[in-house]
């Protein structure tokens, strides 16, 4: 039962309330008599993304303090342990634990943030989306253990699996209509049954390559959380948690553990849960937040490991209800002793990565950025990393398949480059995915389409430095069945190298694998034709800067609005 709902029932009990719950208590010895509520501790985080060490720049950093490392985050958990009772307390995360990782993990495909994970006391995760990012088998290995298929176990050591239980209750495999993994799971406690249903959000083939969702079929978060809290309330949990790699965002100014003008699919979705889920952990957003929406408690520890979110629950014991829910987001400082276990964890693979990471590939001449520019009143526009990653993918494709343009996708970009010298490893932490570039043909009519379809999706793609268009604040945005219908993009502004596009000539035009399948939204790019795969991105990137260097940003002049070209 919700909180609200115990409220309820609180109030006024009726005959037959006292028929269901029992007499009520009329003197101080009989309330006495009754058992004390069980108190249980939830230690809640999110969008790890095989974080080991301690992030660097702005994402390692949150509420003024320097965060995260697994060496902190483990002793943070231990003492949190401390403060409550240890055998109460449940360690639980909400996706992307793994994938768009630091070099370290990633280059073990994330085995080593799996082992450190373990070793700090995980319990239960929900799959997120980049946990499908090499597929569903490759995700059950994770879980189940077993050398990788291709690269074999690299550190030399047998890899055993998860220490902890990954629940998908809305991934389905599409020929048997099963969860992939287990929905649910049932934690007891003192006594009483905790429920966890564990969900990816529904959108996630749209953020993940086709390879990687291929056999699956994804539904509906809150149809499914109520499908599985139905079942678990038959088989007597009545204290239901779902961790969700779904989220939103606060309004400016909103602290961690505030919950300022909240928006996003988080709001939705948890308005439409049943009344008998009482927590949801979040995530995928990386937004640090707070609250209580529709009677339920909404958390969020945004991302890297920086923050833990300490959830206190307080359950009836003959009931099975949560009484009182309550959390806070705790900064996972570094100031703190770090765990021995971890440290060793992490040296062990620094070792068997070697001279790999430590490698020079280029140097900048200042530091460059993936902070976007505000276009039309929101930060989505170009980026000098971006713009300077789009370029090194059309330098990679102009001679070889006669590329004229490139772009890359925002969300691909993952990290800033600092002034100086660039290792691989850096290198690697910007561009992690390992997709391929895809060229591909598309008429000029169908480049108008594909730009159009950004402000239908909202992302920005970022162009190489041969593209120059303008945009209107007063155009109209496409339908979502349509992005050709849109007038953001002025017609007869787009030029490639220079030249106006033709709306009824070809182009070869570079993405990557993942915008080549409609990733992001980009449906308009699954109409190119004569696709040709090329290189790694990350090797375009390194191949780049080796080239160049020193590098700096490119100028952000690529786009430009109607006042800014009429100005010009």
């Amino acid at each position: 039962m919700s909180i609200p709902g115990m409220r309820r029932a609180a109030v006024g009990l009726t005959a037959l309330a006292v028929a269901a719950f029992g007499a009520v208590a009329s003197t101080p010895d009989q309330a006495d008599a009754r058992p004390r509520p069980v108190d249980v501790t939830l230690l809640a985080l999110n969008d790890f993304h095989g974080n080991l060490e301690p992030p660097s720049g702005s994402s390692g950093t949150i509420a003024g303090q320097t965060a995260g490392g697994v060496e902190y985050l483990a002793t943070h958990l231990a003492e949190l342990r401390k403060t409550a009772k240890k055998k109460n307390t449940i360690t639980v995360a909400a996706g992307d634990l793994i994938g768009a990782s630091p070099l370290l993990s990633a280059a073990f495909h994330d085995e080593p943030t799996i082992e450190a994970l373990s070793m700090a006391g995980l319990d239960y995760a929900s799959v997120g989306n980049h946990e499908f990012d090499e597929g569903a088998n490759e995700l059950l290995r994770i879980q189940n253990g077993g050398c990788h298929p291709v690269d074999g176990c690299a550190d030399g050591t047998p890899y055993r699996g998860a220490g902890f239980q990954y629940l998908s209750a809305n991934a389905f495999k599409t020929s048997t209509n099963r969860p992939l993994l287990p929905p649910y799971a049932i934690h007891k406690v003192d006594g009483v049954k905790v429920g966890f249903i564990g969900m990816t959000l529904e959108g996630t083939p749209q953020i993940v390559s086709q390879e990687g969702v291929a056999g699956l079929s994804f539904t509906d978060e809150a149809e499914t959380a109520n499908q599985y809290a139905r079942e678990l309330r038959r088989k007597g949990v009545e204290a239901i948690v779902v961790l969700l790699h779904e989220g939103g965002t606060q309004a400016a100014g909103g602290g961690i553990n505030d919950c300022v003008g909240m928006t996003g699919p988080i709001v939705d979705i948890a308005n439409r849960m049943d009344p008998s889920i009482d927590v949801v952990v979040s995530g995928h957003t990386h937004q640090a937040y707070n609250c209580d929406i529709n009677g339920k408690l909404v958390t969020s520890a945004s991302s890297f490991g920086r923050l833990v979110t300490d959830i206190d629950l307080q359950i009836d014991k003959r009931t099975g209800d949560v009484l009182t829910a309550k959390a806070e987001n705790v900064v996972v400082s570094r100031d703190v002793a770090k765990d021995a276990a971890q440290t060793a964890l992490i040296e062990r693979y620094q070792t068997v990565l070697g001279p790999v990471a430590d490698r020079q590939v280029g140097e900048t001449s200042a530091a460059i950025t993936r902070t976007q520019e505000t276009l039309f009143g929101t930060t989505m526009g170009e980026s000098p990393l971006g713009n300077l990653i789009a370029d090194a993918q059309l330098a990679a494709t102009d001679t070889e398949q006669n590329a004229v343009a490139a772009f890359m996708n925002p969300g691909g970009v993952r990290a800033d480059l600092d002034a100086g010298p660039v290792t691989y490893e850096e290198a690697f932490t910007v561009q992690p995915f390992a997709n391929n570039l895809v060229t591909l043909d598309l008429t000029g009519a169908q480049l108008y389409c594909v730009l159009e379809q950004q402000f239908v999706v909202n992302r920005i793609l970022y162009p190489s430095s041969t593209v120059r268009y303008v945009v209107d604040p007063n155009g109209t945005t496409a339908p979502t069945s349509d992005p050709c219908a849109g007038t953001r993009v002025v017609r007869g502004s787009l030029a490639l190298g220079g030249v106006t596009v033709d709306p009824a000539a070809t182009y070869r035009v570079t993405v990557n694998n993942f915008l080549a399948g409609g990733g992001d939204g980009f449906s308009a790019l699954t109409a190119g034709t004569n696709l040709v795969t090329g290189l790694i991105d990350l090797d375009a990137f390194v191949a780049y800067l080796t080239a160049e260097s020193p590098v700096s940003g490119p100028a952000l002049d690529r786009i430009r609005t109607t006042a800014e070209a009429s100005a010009a």
